[in-house]
């Protein structure tokens, strides 16, 4: 496996500062941000697929700093019936144009997440029993068999037709794709080319472990994020992990996205990415970071030397 970065984690800084900085540290490979819900602070998405010149300087930066795109972003909600969906899905089928024209052969992306019923506007994330009250059922098979299978499968044959190898969904909450058996839900009913970017934080926050969801995920993993949290022992204890206080306002908040290795200790981070290596996962590990207690620069800074001890 390598360590790649993905370039959302100092969107304050120009494309050439975070090559210039991840190259100085050993780093060679990236994921980049297209849109969605990323503002993509490094690319203008319609300026490269209309512009040869544009597409050319890029490619050029890239090669000054010998770093390879690895992935493109569009993480987003394209099943949001409002004009955010639009936008997205948009988003999602330019990036799969783009990638062809870069030679990109892995899309990290986000299952999306429907409105519970057809006369619904916004999304709704059903996460308890759907015995009681009943009407849970009704709309969870709403968004599975009316809304998210049919758009995979119209979407899965686009990206093919661009060259396209691997979709990897990350298994974020608020999605309809959050776990393993998720995954396999929407993997079967469409295509075994939809796999898990398997990002460890997520997981922890929603009590999962990563480590047994890596092996149930075998074969199935196509890219992977490097992201750690911390669950805060005093809030979580009276609050529960249902968490809806504001990323930032981490004093207060029951988990928090910290650096690797300030949530859990290096031991933990070798055993996941040694089982991860087990089942048979040889890819990319993205470093994401999104602690909130330091610096964005000091957190990319500590993460990538705690992934560089552990990755296998």
């Amino acid at each position: 496996m390598k360590l790649a970065y993905y370039t959302d984690s100092l969107p304050h800084m120009s494309l050439e500062t975070v090559l210039k900085k991840i190259t100085q540290q050993g780093v060679y490979h990236i994921e980049l941000a297209t849109g969605g819900w990323s503002p993509a602070p490094h690319l203008n998405l319609n300026e490269l697929l209309s512009n040869d010149t544009a597409r050319a300087d890029l490619q050029s930066l890239l090669a000054k700093y010998g770093v390879k795109i690895v992935a493109l972003n569009c993480s987003g909600n394209p099943l949001d019936p409002r004009e955010t969906g639009k936008q997205h899905r948009e988003v999602t089928l330019n990036t799969f144009k783009l990638a062809k024209l870069l030679d990109v052969k892995t899309i990290v992306m986000m299952s999306g997440l429907p409105p519970a019923s057809p006369n619904d506007e916004t999304p709704n994330w059903i996460t308890t029993t759907v015995s009681w009250p009943p009407e849970l059922k009704v709309a969870l098979d709403y968004q599975w068999y009316e809304v998210a299978i049919p758009y995979w499968k119209q979407l899965v044959p686009i990206a093919k037709q661009y060259g396209i190898e691997k979709i990897a969904l990350e298994n974020h909450g608020t999605q309809l794709v959050y776990n393993p058996e998720t995954l396999f839900k929407l993997r079967q009913a469409v295509d075994p080319m939809i796999g898990m970017n398997l990002d460890p934080s997520h997981l922890f926050w929603m009590g999962g472990d990563p480590i047994q969801c890596a092996r149930k995920l075998e074969g199935a993993i196509h890219h992977m994020h490097g992201k750690d949290l911390r669950i805060e022992s005093g809030p979580v204890g009276l609050n529960t992990v249902l968490e809806t206080k504001d990323i930032k306002d981490t004093k207060n908040r029951a988990w928090n996205y910290v650096a690797v290795g300030h949530g859990h200790d290096l031991q933990w981070w070798k055993t996941f990415f040694s089982v991860v290596r087990m089942v048979g996962y040889d890819g990319y590990v993205s470093l994401e970071m999104e602690d909130f207690t330091m610096s964005a620069e000091d957190g990319v800074d500590v993460s990538i030397e705690a992934l560089q001890q552990v990755i296998v």
